[in-house]
Order: C-alpha cells, then sequence, then structure tokens
C-alpha cells in the first residue's frame, strides 16, 4: 500500500532531477555492475521505480517541449531540434505558479530559438519565475566553464565541475528561507556528449575507473564509439548521482525531505553511433528507455513497476501528486490511480514519434518493438512537416528473445500475424495521439517486387 500524506501536510515541494541522454541501463536496478547511480537506486527501491520508462520522442528539444507540456511534441508543432516551444504554451510552470508555488528552473533550457544560445528573453521562459539557465548549454560552456544567465540575462560563470555548479545553484535555491512550496526543474546537459568536440568529459579521474570493463550487450555486440565514449560517459553518470545525493542531503537539513516530490528522468537515452551515424534519434531501446523514479509524498512503497510510462505521463504525475488538476489539454495520464489501485486502467504500450534524419513512428509495447516510416520523408524531407500520410514497416523485434534488439524480424512469414496487429495498433495509437490516421504499408513478403499490402 502507498503511503499517502494528511490533509494537515503543507503542499508537497516539487523537484525534477532532469538529466540529458541517459540510458536506463546505468541503474544497478536494471543489472548495471558498475554502481554508477546508488542514490538513484536507494530511491528507487523505497519509492516507486518505474522500470519501463520511455520518451516520447529521441530527441533533445521535442522531448523537453513534452516534458515541460504533457502533450505530445507533433501537437506542439516542435518535432525538431531547431524548433522552440511555442509562445504562450501551458506549462508546469504555468499550473504550480497558479497554485502558489515558487517556480525555478536551473540548467539546460533548450525551447527558445536557436540563435539565443545563452540568454532566454523572459517571454520564452515558459512561465518560470526564477531562471538561472543557458538555452543550448552544450554551445555557450563546458565541462569545467558552465555559464548560466538569470533572470536579468547576467551571465555567471560558475566554478566547478558543470554537475556540481548545477547541483549547487540548486542548494542554494532550496536553502533560501520562504521558498517553499516550491516547483524547481534542475536540468543537467550531463551525460550528453559535449558537442564542440564530440567527447563525454568525464569529472577529472572519473572516466579511468570504467575503462575496459562492462559493457552493455547491445553496445557489446554493434561496438560504435562505446570503447572510446562509454568510460567518460559512466564517469559522468557516477557525478549526476552524487549530486542527487547532496541535494537529498540539502532537502534533509532543511527539513523538506518528507515532503517533497523527487522525480528522477532523462529526456531520451544514447546508442553511442551503433544505430545511426550519432548517439539517438532511433526507436531502440537504447534511444527511447530511460531511467525513471518517483520519491516522496504519494509515491512511497509503490515498488518496482513494470507498467509502460511515457514521457508525457510524467506531468500530469507530478500535478495529481501535489493535488493539482490536470489540465485537459495534457495527452499523458496520471500514473496515481494506478499505483493506488492494481485494477485501474493503464495503456499496454507507448507511441514514440522519430524525426530529422527521418520521419518515423514506433509502438513498443510488453513485447515487440514495431517500427515504421515515411517513404515521403527521405533525403532530407523528413524536417518538413510533423506527421504523414502514409508510413512503411521497417523494423520488428521481439523483445522477449532478443532485448537488445540484434536481430529485425519485419517481413518473416513467421510474424505476419503479430505485425498485422501491430500495423493496425499503431495506426490508432497515432490518431489518439492527434495526428491525422496514416496508412501503414506491410513490409514486403514472398516474391521480390510483390505489392505491399495497405493498412490503415
Amino acid at each position: 500500500m502507498l503511503a499517502t500524506s494528511s490533509s494537515n501536510t503543507p503542499k508537497p515541494n516539487v523537484l525534477v532531477f532532469f538529466t540529458d541522454q541517459q540510458r536506463w541501463d546505468c541503474s544497478g536496478l536494471h543489472g548495471n555492475p558498475l554502481s554508477l547511480m546508488p542514490n538513484f537506486d536507494r530511491l528507487a527501491g523505497a519509492g516507486t521505480h518505474l522500470r519501463q520508462s520511455f520518451t516520447c520522442q529521441p530527441l533533445c528539444v521535442p522531448a523537453r517541449a513534452a516534458m515541460q507540456t504533457g502533450r505530445y511534441p507533433t501537437q506542439l508543432g516542435v518535432f525538431r531540434n531547431d524548433t522552440p516551444l511555442p509562445l504562450g504554451s501551458p506549462t508546469l510552470a504555468h499550473e504550480f505558479g497558479a497554485a502558489g508555488y515558487q517556480t525555478a528552473y536551473i540548467g539546460k533550457w533548450h525551447l527558445a530559438p536557436r540563435e539565443q544560445r545563452g540568454a532566454v528573453p523572459v517571454a520564452r521562459r515558459g512561465g518560470y519565475r526564477h531562471w538561472l539557465a543557458a538555452n543550448v548549454l552544450e554551445l555557450v560552456s563546458d565541462a569545467y566553464d558552465c555559464r548560466l544567465f538569470d533572470e536579468q540575462d547576467t551571465e555567471h560563470r560558475l566554478p566547478g565541475y558543470r554537475v556540481d555548479a548545477l547541483a549547487d545553484a540548486a542548494i542554494r535555491f532550496i536553502t533560501t528561507p520562504g521558498r517553499a512550496p516550491f516547483f524547481l526543474f534542475l536540468s543537467f546537459l550531463e551525460p550528453h556528449q559535449q558537442n564542440s568536440r564530440d567527447d563525454f568529459p568525464a569529472p577529472d579521474g572519473y572516466a579511468a575507473r570504467y575503462a575496459d570493463r562492462w559493457l552493455p550487450p547491445d553496445l557489446a555486440a554493434l561496438g560504435g564509439s562505446a570503447r572510446q565514449h562509454y568510460p567518460g560517459y559512466c564517469g559522468m553518470v557516477r557525478r549526476l548521482d552524487e549530486a542527487l545525493g547532496r541535494i537529498c542531503h540539502a532537502l534533509m537539513e532543511q527539513r523538506l525531505f518528507e515532503n517533497t516530490i523527487l522525480l528522477f528522468t532523462s529526456d531520451h537515452g544514447c546508442h553511442f553511433k551503433t544505430r545511426n551515424a550519432e548517439y539517438k534519434r532511433s526507436p531502440h531501446e537504447s534511444s527511447v528507455r530511460v531511467p525513471t523514479m518517483l520519491h516522496g509524498p504519494g509515491f512511497m512503497g509503490g515498488g518496482a513497476r513494470d507498467e509502460l510510462v511515457s514521457l508525457v505521463d510524467l506531468p500530469p504525475t507530478l500535478l495529481d501528486a501535489a493535488g493539482l488538476q490536470v489540465p485537459p489539454a495534457m495527452q499523458g495520464n496520471s500514473l496515481l490511480p494506478r499505483l493506488r489501485d492494481p485494477a485501474a486502467p493503464w495503456p499496454d504500450d507507448v507511441l514514440v514519434q522519430v524525426s530529422e534524419d527521418q520521419a518515423g513512428r514506433a509502438l513498443r509495447t510488453r513485447r515487440w518493438k514495431y517500427f515504421v516510416t515515411a517513404p515521403e520523408a527521405a533525403a532530407g524531407a523528413a524536417r518538413a512537416a510533423p506527421s504523414w500520410p502514409e508510413y512503411v514497416e521497417r523494423a520488428l523485434y521481439d523483445l522477449e528473445s532478443d532485448p537488445y534488439e540484434l536481430e529485425n524480424l519485419i517481413g518473416r512469414p513467421a510474424v505476419q500475424g503479430v505485425t498485422a496487429e501491430l500495423r493496425e495498433r499503431l495506426a490508432q495509437r497515432i490518431a489518439d495521439s492527434g495526428e491525422p490516421r496514416p496508412r501503414i504499408r506491410a513490409a514486403v513478403v514472398g516474391m521480390k517486387g510483390a505489392a505491399a499490402a495497405l493498412a490503415g
């Protein structure tokens, strides 16, 4: 039974610990033997661990737009990295601010126009009142050169490693008298690569701890840049977890920990150039599955959960847990009814939108990963439109027998019944997300050049 707060308890504080490009299997709870996330593992064990958590778009800007609004990127028109959040879009900050919360944003924003690399105009800050951030943090800072901009657009060069600089800023906010109740969104760049040199700069000495050690099975099989980059990536993840521990201690010192809802999640994962020429923008688990846990009022004792959870489900969950009404425009579902009652309805699949170098849609069920792409969106056209009228089957993975997605089954006669069912489910899921219901062409089977079937 979940622990709940009494009616006499003050409004809970809410803190989102948001990382960038972090794989789900960094956690020991998912079998990683390197002890990268002991604080996460401990908090998830005491609270609610969402074991099957997925981004709705494996790309920074669309995922972040979804996280702020609870809406699919295509419904916002934010389906590429160079498309800002539309002015006036209702966000979590607006909802919590209207309920009397002190709202604060610290770190990477990436939702203003790309030319605004550092400072972000007030109208582009998503309704957050307290502000210490940079729009495209990876382009204006480095691992030991963190630069953020305050409410007056004044640049601050913060000392130390970038993770520590952001954590220190969060602790300063938390420990300032009069902040509670607060909604703090703490957005790290790590463990994303440093774009200026295609490197994963861990704190000094940290990468060496993980050199020539364990690799996740997909990276061990496919290679990519993992041998070069995974040790630094691990060092970054470890420092993030240490920052999580420091922030929890600051909350304890302020006697705020027991009444603070803490969400840890990431915008997308990282496949280390094994699925395409960079790190994300693919439908594979390495791109779309992220570590997620909730701790605090409403989530204590929730245990390890296997519901399939999308990024769009997290904003309504936070609002519901704080006792606030979930706006009808949000497309996700609050987890709280399901956590309280195992019989409460919950979707048995998640939808993933893929864009930029290709236009695709994926359906993730408990057993299957099914992926389609728009043939009209080839050769750069994928950046032109948020949705497409027709898709073609490209991949099918049986996650029970092939959890690391090493064998594509699409087009094989033995799975034609499965693909027919998934074709229908995906077309309906796309329509339910607010896009026009598409046609989905089946993969060609049998004689080469045979006509592909249409469904949708």
